[in-house]
This record gives C-alpha cells, structure tokens and sequence, in this order.
C-alpha cells in the first residue's frame, strides 16, 4: 500500500491541492504495481510563519519585494 507524503508551504487552492493529489497518485499507480484504491496521497500544509530556511520564514522572505520573484 504506497503512502506518499508531501509538505507544502500553505496557500494553494483546493483546485491545485486536488490537482496535485491526483497527479501524484496517478504516476504512483504507473509505476508501482498497487491497485488504484491502495494508493494514499496526504497533503500536509503549514504555515508560512512556521517554515524557516536560513532562519528567515517564508512569511518573511515573501514581504520583501526581490524574494517575491525568488519563490515564484
């Protein structure tokens, strides 16, 4: 039974949260011999005030005009 896991920073829209699940379990279910209904796909979302990297939070880099265009 794969699981996949996957961290995001929050602020996805359930369209591209939904999209994402589904294209995920779909190159899942076209590379490991699973039945489809076997197939777990769990979207963690956190916070950008609780995701740092280089101590500084996503929250922070994205208020600053030039990081703006490095997270895009």
């Amino acid at each position: 039974m794969p699981q996949v896991t996957i961290t995001l920073a929050e602020g996805r829209t359930p369209e591209q949260i939904r999209t994402l699940q589904h294209e995920v379990h779909t190159a899942v279910l076209r590379s490991v011999d699973t039945r489809p209904e076997y197939i777990r796909v769990v979207i963690h979302e956190v916070p950008t005030t609780h995701w740092a990297t280089g101590d500084t939070t996503i929250a922070e880099m994205r208020a600053t005009p030039t990081a703006e265009k490095e997270l895009s």
